[in-house]
C-alpha cells in the first residue's frame, strides 16, 4: 500500500471520535475541544488600568484623591466615583473608579503642591494625555457568549489560561484515547550495556511521550516475550483503545503478530506500506472487549504494529499511529508544511522515504545516520521529510512531518 493511502486509511478507520467528557481545567490539558470554547464573561470583566500610575478624570492638572487605601490595587473594587479634575493612584489590572477618563503612567506624572498646600498631579509625558489612554475597556478581548476557539482545538497551556480568564472551570473535550504499548522481543535489555547478543530497548523510553504528542494517554508499557500465547492473551485482555506493538510485524521465526491477530479475530486494515524505513508496519481492527473496569468497554479497538528497528518504528508511528490517534481524539488532520530542499534528495524507485532533516535558513537538509536501526539522526532532526518515489531535485518543495519535542 502506498504511504499516502495508508495514512488516509488510518484516519478513516475511526468512524467517530471518542465521546466527550467534562473535565477540570488541569485534567483537560492535551485533549481536543468537543464543543467551541465560549466566554462566560466579558474579558476584561470591567474597565481596568493597563499601567501603574494614576486614574484621572478630565484634563489636568488633577487634585490628588487620598483614599483610605491610598491607591487602588488589583482586586479592589474602586467603586467610589472619581470627581472631575481629580486623580487617584492605581495599579496595573485594578478596576477603574467610575468617572475615570484615562490613566497617567507613573513615569509621566509629577506631584507638586500649590500655594495653598494642595497636591496637584501634572502630566510631564511627551504627548498629550488622550481620553481612554492606558485603559483596557470592558469586553476589549471578548464579550459574554462569544466563541473563542472552535471545536477540535487542542487544549494547550495557553488554552487553559484563556479558559480560566473567560470564567470556565470545566472544559468539554473528547476523551483521550488510551494506549497500551507492548514491546516484543527476548533480545531486549532494560538497563546496562548490550551483551551476549542482547541489545537495549530504545522504543520503551521513546514511544510513550511520542504517542502522547498525538493525544494519547499511555496506560501501560509492557514487555512481552517471543511467545504466541502470551501475545494472543495480551491482545485479548488489553482494555486500551489502541494497542501499539513494536517488533514481530515481519515473517521471521518468532514474528508472531500476524498469527496472534488472526487467532483473536482481528481484521487487517493495512499490512505493509511502501515506505522506507518501516515498510513492514500494520494496522488492524480488534474485536471489542468488555473487561472489568475498562474505559469505554465494548467500543472498537485498534492495533498499530510497528517494526522493531527504532527509526522504522518512528516511521510507523508517523504513518499510522498519528492519524489514528488524532481521529480518535477529535483533532483535525495534521496540516503538512512545505520547505524548499537545499540539496537534491535521492528517492527509492518505488517507495516513499522518510528522512530526518534540519531546517536552516538556506533550506531543508538531510541528516546522516538515517538507517532503520539508527536514532542518531532522529535525535538531531527538526522534522522528517517525505521524499516521494524517485526523489526530488534541489529547490523542490518538500512535505515535512513534525517531530514531537515533549
Amino acid at each position: 500500500m502506498a504511504w499516502s493511502q495508508a495514512r488516509r486509511r488510518a484516519w478513516r478507520a475511526v468512524s467517530a471520535p471518542l465521546p466527550p467528557v467534562r473535565l477540570p481545567l488541569p485534567d483537560a490539558l492535551g485533549g481536543s475541544l468537543a464543543v467551541p470554547l465560549e466566554a462566560l464573561t466579558d474579558l476584561p470583566a470591567f474597565d481596568t488600568s493597563a499601567m501603574d500610575g494614576w486614574a484621572v478624570s478630565g484634563p489636568g492638572p488633577w487634585r490628588l484623591d487620598r483614599r483610605p487605601a491610598d491607591q487602588i490595587l488589583a482586586g479592589q473594587c474602586g467603586s467610589v466615583p472619581l470627581a472631575d479634575g481629580a486623580a487617584v493612584p492605581i495599579a496595573t489590572g485594578a478596576r477603574l473608579p467610575p468617572g475615570a477618563t484615562a490613566v497617567l503612567r507613573s513615569e509621566d506624572g509629577r506631584v507638586h503642591r500649590d500655594r495653598g498646600g494642595a497636591e496637584l498631579l501634572h502630566d510631564h509625558g511627551a504627548t498629550p494625555l488622550d481620553q481612554g489612554r492606558d485603559i483596557r475597556p470592558r469586553g476589549q478581548e471578548c464579550r459574554t457568549g462569544e466563541p473563542l476557539l472552535p471545536s477540535g482545538s487542542t487544549v494547550t497551556p495557553a488554552v487553559l489560561g484563556l479558559a480560566a480568564a473567560a470564567g470556565c472551570d470545566l472544559l468539554t473535550v473528547h476523551r483521550r484515547p488510551t494506549v497500551e504499548l507492548l514491546v516484543l522481543g527476548d533480545e531486549l535489555l532494560d538497563a546496562g550495556l548490550p551483551r551476549d547478543g542482547r541489545i537495549r530497548d530504545a522504543l520503551g523510553p521513546l514511544l510513550p511521550s511520542w504517542l502522547s504528542g498525538y493525544g494519547a494517554r499511555i496506560t501501560a508499557v509492557r514487555r512481552i516475550r517471543d511467545d504466541l500465547g502470551l501475545l494472543r492473551d495480551a491482545l485479548l485482555q488489553s482494555p486500551a483503545d489502541v494497542i501499539v506493538t513494536t517488533g514481530g510485524t515481519a515473517a521471521g521465526p518468532v514474528d508472531f503478530l500476524h498469527q496472534a491477530l488472526s487467532e483473536v479475530g482481528a481484521k487487517l486494515l493495512v499490512d505493509g506500506v511502501r515506505v522506507r524505513p518501516g515498510h513492514p508496519m500494520l494496522l488492524a481492527a480488534l474485536p471489542p472487549n468488555e473487561p472489568a473496569g475498562a474505559v469505554g468497554g465494548g467500543r472498537p479497538r485498534h492495533l498499530v504494529g510497528l517494526p522493531g528497528n527504532p527509526l522504522a518504528a518512528v516511521a510507523g508511528a508517523l504513518t499510522l499511529a498519528e492519524p489514528l490517534l488524532r481521529a480518535l481524539a477529535g483533532c483535525p488532520p495534521a496540516e503538512p508544511y512545505l520547505v524548499a530542499a537545499a540539496v537534491a534528495l535521492p528517492g527509492h524507485p518505488e517507495d516513499t522515504r522518510l528522512v530526518p532533516v534540519v531546517l536552516p535558513e538556506r533550506g531543508l537538509l538531510p541528516l546522516a545516520f538515517d538507517g532503520p536501526a539508527m536514532l542518531r539522526g532522529l535525535a538531531l532532526a527538526e522534522g522528517l521529510a517525505v521524499v516521494p518515489p524517485g526523489g526530488l531535485p534541489a529547490g523542490a518543495r518538500v512535505e515535512v512531518l513534525e517531530v514531537p519535542t515533549g
